[in-house]
């Protein structure tokens, strides 16, 4: 068996790099680290990703669905906040939820990023590594 430490980074599949790149910037407030011709490295706090350029179409959930998704963390001071400025940037919430069972609790959203990425910010309310799944 493999005894990995930790995550490096992710990536997110996008098919044009500037407006990914404007969206996750403008939009999300994180900050670009570096860019090549292919990649755009951000970062979310201390956390690292990648947006990559696809030649393929990216669709990953049918309809308004939100199962494939990345969650980003933000403060619960932060969360009616964000909702509030998605809407003043056309962002159209699909879903949200305050969840208090299962593994994640707290308030989120879903949203799509300009290639339909589902994108889940929350206001996370528990440990999860200690939360026990009910």
């Amino acid at each position: 068996m493999l005894k990995t430490k930790g995550l490096v980074h992710f990536t997110i599949p996008v098919t044009d790099l500037d407006r990914s790149q404007k969206f996750y910037t403008d939009i999300m407030g994180f900050k670009t680290v570096r860019r090549n011709p292919h990649m755009v490295f951000m970062r979310s706090g201390k956390d690292l990703f990648v947006l990559t350029h696809s030649e393929k179409p990216i669709d990953p959930n049918p309809g308004e669905q939100t199962d494939i998704h990345t969650a980003f963390m933000v403060d619960g001071t932060e969360y009616e906040d964000a909702l509030k400025f998605l809407e003043s940037k056309g962002v159209k919430v699909l879903h949200k939820e305050e969840r208090r069972k299962g593994t994640f609790h707290g308030y989120s959203a879903y949203f799509h990023d300009p290639d339909r990425n589902v994108i889940e910010i929350i206001h996370l309310q528990n440990d999860p590594l200690s939360d026990t799944g009910n």
